[in-house]
């Protein structure tokens, strides 16, 4: 299985990546990862080998990652904005057989052997050089990334991912948003995220363009530069692009906004809507290498849509989403080797928790591990905060428990306001009036300074747990 030289051989002359320099076709994209390979090769890397890579979003970067996968080595992208002994310790974890990165990034660092990105990608006859493109043939079951899960809480876990996983995750993607040539889809998620990695693989089965911006422009710049046609983006991405009248015009022109990655207030998706932007809802994992469950059009509902192809989905014991099928990991990296738990019947737990409508459309709930028991009842924060983000005004929110000597747990609340928004105690008891006493927050703290998971837009939720454990 080489989907590079099948995408060569299909969409021979179309461009592959495009950047400020220019465009790489796919067939200049099968000569020159040839080529890396085989400097790769004569570092010691091949098949199974592990090699990490800390590096920002650039065209080396996916060079690398392409040709790694095409060599049926197992890359492993990492958050280049961890503190380095936050690095460290991943790749005490992983012991890949290279780092690669620029020395900026990777100085005081320890691994095996440390590469500079230039080492690999340029020759003294010129960056690519090659007489005859190689030809490798993996194994669909040929393990070809490392992606660590965004974890809130406790050490990220490394997931393992298969080629066979990476292809049949985009084959549903496409079928369901359709990414061919003369499209291009703006790389606007880290790499070291499997919703960056997906779409790598997106454009090497759809034959659709990949644009990859300098790293100090901004989303609104890139916008203005690329002709893109398709976007990923979390809810947060969406509301600053939209807060300028330009975007709004360049956003309504896509075939496609993938929104997904945290839950969405729905006065953004009715903004969107207003805009014509064609935003598509979805749910996803890392474990099932990014989107599950996406809407089939531009959503007019606060649905994640139906499972796309080669996914299957069900609810199991108190609410828990259940997945399975092809796309989902060969599990996460061990001492032991891979780990993968799944139940009896192959279902995979996923840990977040929702109900499928009778037309087999998803909606998320939470997840099981954020609930606390208040006065003996069971209170998921998602609830709380989706009832939040539904009063006009309130664009973000963020509920956790703090101890209470009555109770046992109360729910207290981060809120980031627009200025319509009405005050607190309106707020609460709007909440008080859906949800009732024991959910509504006993605190509501205002803020625009979120503290975040490093390298997304995701908010930490443990922090705000550990702070809203000291809160009286």
């Amino acid at each position: 299985m080489d989907l590079i030289a099948t995408a060569s051989h299909t969409f021979t002359t179309s461009p592959a990546l495009v950047s400020k320099d220019g465009s790489i076709s796919f067939a200049a994209l099968d000569r020159e990862t040839a080529e890396i390979c085989q400097r790769l090769a004569q570092h010691g890397i091949g098949k199974g080998a592990r090699v990490a890579l800390v590096m920002e979003n650039s065209i080396p970067m996916l060079m690398l990652l392409l040709s790694l996968m095409r060599m049926g080595a197992v890359a492993a992208p990492l958050n280049y904005r961890f503190p380095a002994s936050k690095v460290q310790g991943l790749l005490d974890r992983l012991e890949p057989a290279l780092l690669i990165g620029p020395d900026i990034l990777t100085s005081g660092l320890e691994a095996a052997e440390v590469l500079r990105p230039e080492i690999l990608l340029e020759t003294a006859d010129g960056p690519w050089h090659i007489s005859e493109p190689l030809r490798f043939d993996n194994s669909p079951a040929t393990p070809v990334s490392i992606i660590h899960t965004s974890s809130s809480s406790g050490q990220p876990k490394a997931a393992v991912h298969s080629l066979a996983n990476h292809y049949y995750n985009a084959l549903g993607s496409n079928e369901n948003i359709a990414f061919g040539p003369g499209d291009c889809w703006l790389l606007s998620l880290p790499l070291f995220h499997i919703g960056g990695y997906a779409i790598i693989v997106r454009a090497l089965t759809g034959g659709g363009a990949l644009a990859v911006p300098d790293r100090l422009m901004g989303l609104d710049e890139a916008l203005g530069i690329y002709p893109v046609t398709h976007l990923s983006l979390v809810p947060t991405q969406l509301y600053r692009l939209l807060s300028n009248p330009e975007n709004r015009e360049k956003l309504s022109e896509m075939k496609a906004v993938l929104l997904g990655g945290s839950a969405v207030e729905p006065s953004l998706l009715e903004e969107a809507r207003r805009c014509r932007v064609p935003v598509y809802l979805s749910y996803g994992s890392t474990e099932m290498g990014s989107q599950i469950t996406t809407t089939s059009s531009p959503a007019t509902s606060m649905t994640a849509g139906k499972p796309l192809a080669w996914r299957e989905v069900a609810i199991g014991t108190d609410n828990e989403i259940l997945v399975k099928g092809p796309c989902l990991f060969l599990g996460y990296l061990s001492q032991e080797g891979t780990e993968r738990k799944t139940d009896a019947e192959g279902w995979f737990h996923t840990g977040d928790t929702g109900a499928i409508s009778p037309s087999g459309e998803l909606r998320v709930t939470g997840r099981k591990d954020n609930m606390f028991i208040s006065g003996g009842e069971n209170i998921h924060p998602e609830e709380i905060e989706r009832a939040l983000l539904s009063v006009n005004g309130i664009v973000r929110a963020m509920v956790v428990a703090t101890p209470d000597s009555e109770y046992g747990m109360r729910p207290v609340a981060w809120i980031e306001t627009r200025e319509e928004a009405p005050g607190d105690q309106e707020i609460l008891e709007t909440i008080r009036e859906s949800l009732g006493r024991l959910k509504t927050p006993i605190m509501l703290n205002r803020t625009t300074a979120w503290k975040l998971l490093s390298g997304t837009e995701k908010i930490d939720r443990q922090w705000y747990r550990e702070k809203g454990s000291r809160q009286k």
